[in-house]
C-alpha cells in the first residue's frame, strides 16, 4: 500500500493531527457511552428532557414541522424494531428453528430477544433528536406545511403500525417485556433451631 493512502495518515505514513484528534474524540465518546450503559433510567430521562427542549424550540419558532414529522417516523420505526423479536417467527420455514418462548408449564423459560436492544434504541433515538435539533438552525429545512395534516397522518400511521404489531404478537404468542428468569421458592422452613450449650 502506498504511503498516505489510508484515512488519517499524512504523506510520510504517520497519523495526522486531525486524524488523531477525531480518533481521540471517538474514544472519549465511546468511553462515555460505556459508562452510561447501566444507568438506563438516567439515560432515558436525559433523552426526554432533550425531547422537551426540542419540542419547545419547534413550538416557539413555529416551524420545522417536516423535520419533526421525520423524527416521529424515525422514532416509530425504532420502537417497532424494539418490540419485534430478533428472529421473526413468520419468516421461519421450520417451526423448530430458532428460539421460542415456552408454551407449557414445564418448558424452560427463555427471555425475549429483541431485534433492537434497549441501549441501541436509546442511542439512536437520542442521536435522532440531536440531528433534528441541529436541523432547526438551518432555514432550508423549514419547509412550509399545514402541520395538522402531518399530525393526523402520523396518528393514523402509528395506530395502523401498532395494530399490525399487536396482531403479530398475538399470532406468534410473544410478549416483548420480560424481566429475567422466573424463580420458584419451596416451602419456607419454619423449624426452630436449638442451640446446645
Amino acid at each position: 500500500m502506498p504511503e498516505g493512502d489510508s484515512a488519517g495518515e499524512s504523506i510520510h505514513g504517520r497519523p495526522s493531527a486531525i486524524g488523531n484528534f477525531f480518533k481521540r474524540l471517538g474514544q472519549i465518546y465511546q468511553s462515555w457511552l460505556d459508562k452510561s450503559t447501566p444507568f438506563s433510567a438516567v439515560r432515558w430521562a436525559a433523552t426526554l428532557i432533550l425531547t422537551a427542549i426540542y419540542m419547545l424550540r419547534v413550538y416557539i419558532l413555529q416551524g420545522w414541522y417536516i423535520v419533526t414529522y421525520a423524527l416521529g417516523i424515525y422514532h416509530l420505526n425504532l420502537f417497532i424494531a424494539f418490540l419485534s423479536p430478533k428472529v421473526d417467527p413468520s419468516l421461519l420455514d421450520d417451526p423448530d428453528e430458532g428460539p421460542e418462548l415456552p408454551t407449557k408449564q414445564n418448558e424452560e423459560f427463555r427471555p425475549f430477544i429483541r431485534r433492537l436492544p434497549e441501549f441501541k434504541f436509546w442511542h439512536s433515538a437520542t442521536k435522532g433528536i440531536v440531528i433534528a435539533m441541529i436541523c432547526t438552525f438551518f432555514e432550508a429545512f423549514n419547509v412550509p406545511v399545514f402541520w395538522p395534516i402531518l399530525v393526523m397522518y402520523f396518528i393514523m400511521l402509528f395506530c395502523i403500525t401498532m395494530k399490525r404489531q399487536i396482531k403479530h404478537m398475538i399470532k406468534y404468542r410473544y410478549l416483548p417485556f420480560t424481566h429475567g428468569k422466573r424463580t420458584y421458592r419451596g416451602k419456607e422452613d419454619t423449624a426452630k433451631t436449638f442451640h446446645c450449650i
